[in-house]
């Protein structure tokens, strides 16, 4: 199973960063995120265009694979989402790739993805994915099921006697 995640999503302070349209006698925070709403939800600290934990987001791959985000990486939060499948979409690639190359069978693949809300703005954002795979491999050449074979052999050795002859 592997997963991406968002991480570093935590409250920053405000240093004036990004491009601002207003003035500063409307005593508002700075667009850090252009084109989003300007309007702030009752109980937030600021809209969507000046969130701070939004502009800062990154996310990174938990997984062993060699696939994309093994640094963490900041994607805007309009691009999150297909950034987020195309991510998980390698993982499912790859879950077929190591499949053919060693004799077995994708049964299954499922990609999820994960959202959660902003503490500091309200906002809907993308946290992550998921992508879970069952591969069947060949008895034949998977060592984990010789290993086995061999357990079950030692076990089932004069189980079953005929005292009977």
């Amino acid at each position: 199973m592997s997963m991406i995640g968002a991480i570093g999503s935590g409250y920053g302070a405000y240093a004036g960063l990004g491009v601002t349209n207003r003035t500063p006698a409307e005593g508002s925070k700075p667009i850090l995120n252009p084109n989003e709403s300007t309007n702030k939800a009752p109980g937030k600290l600021s809209s969507p265009a000046e969130c701070e934990t939004c502009k800062n987001r990154k996310y990174q791959d938990g997984s062993d694979e060699m696939v994309s985000f093994k640094s963490a990486q900041h994607i805007s939060p309009q691009s999150a989402a297909s950034r987020v499948r195309g991510h998980e979409a390698e993982h499912v690639s790859n879950a077929y790739k190591d499949a053919a190359m060693n004799n077995g069978k994708v049964l299954q693949a499922s990609v999820s993805i994960k959202t959660a809300v902003c503490p500091e703005c309200g906002r809907v954002y993308v946290s992550g994915g998921e992508t879970a795979t069952k591969i069947k491999y060949s008895n034949e050449d998977n060592p984990y099921q010789k290993s086995r074979k061999a357990m079950d052999q030692q076990g089932l050795l004069g189980a079953n006697i005929d005292l009977a002859g």
